[in-house]
């Protein structure tokens, strides 16, 4: 009888321990009489364990990479434009460092993914309130709100107007959007808005990051048959 794989229905061989198609462990099953009593069947330990996380060391390794991840990606950060990729950086190397840690052979994706998304949670959050807190600091303790508040207005009624102008916008609507924007409540919407979206973007990076470097670790440590 032929024998497939449980996820993709690949075919294989009676003696493989991962599919060659997706990589899912498979459980093995051995006759030999020369194996030694009482020894373990090692691909079903991995088979079994492959998917559960030791959360205790997991979230040693994801605060020290999502802390220092998450203030890079802050909305201010000189090196904030490669906030994305610092964050699915961050990810996969948590990953990475975790399975090194437990010396285990293998982590599945969904694994992978759960710490890259705590990794994204905790960084991006982070990353919000280092935004908040330097905005703070830059408009009441050093006094720089009259600079944010004319590069804001410069924004909304020079590139926005033009923006919504070549997109056929009447004159009325605009005005009326330029008004919302420019008042306290736009400006604090606008803010929580953009720092929400930023913290989106940034877990779903770190989620894509954490499965990418349990796929790595695959490749890398996967045991020879």
């Amino acid at each position: 009888m032929e024998i497939t794989c449980t996820r993709c229905h690949g075919t294989l061989q009676a003696e493989d321990c991962y599919c060659p198609t997706c990589g899912l462990p498979q459980l093995v099953y051995s006759a030999d009489p020369a194996a030694a009593p009482g020894q373990p069947d090692r691909w079903n330990e991995v088979a079994r364990d492959a998917s559960v996380i030791e959360w205790r060391p997991a979230l040693r390794v994801v605060l020290l990479l999502a802390i220092p991840a998450g203030i890079l990606c802050s909305g201010l950060s000189p090196v904030s434009i490669f906030g994305l990729l610092w964050m699915a950086a961050a990810s996969a190397w948590a990953v990475i460092l975790y399975v090194r840690n437990q010396r285990a052979p293998w982590i599945t994706l969904g694994a992978g993914a759960r710490i890259g998304l705590v990794t994204g949670i905790l960084g991006g959050w982070i990353a919000a309130g280092t935004t908040g807190i330097t905005l703070v600091v830059m408009r009441f303790m050093l006094r720089h709100g009259n600079q944010i508040d004319s590069l804001w207005q410069g924004m909304v009624k020079d590139e926005m107007s033009r923006q919504w102008a070549a997109a056929g916008v009447d004159a009325h609507t605009i005005a009326v959007y330029q008004g919302w924007l420019l008042s306290p409540e736009g400006r604090a919407g606008s803010a929580l808005g953009g720092v929400l979206f930023l913290v989106a973007a940034l877990i779903s990076f770190a989620v894509a990051g954490g499965a990418l470097g349990a796929r790595m670790m695959a490749r890398t440590r996967r045991p020879q048959t």
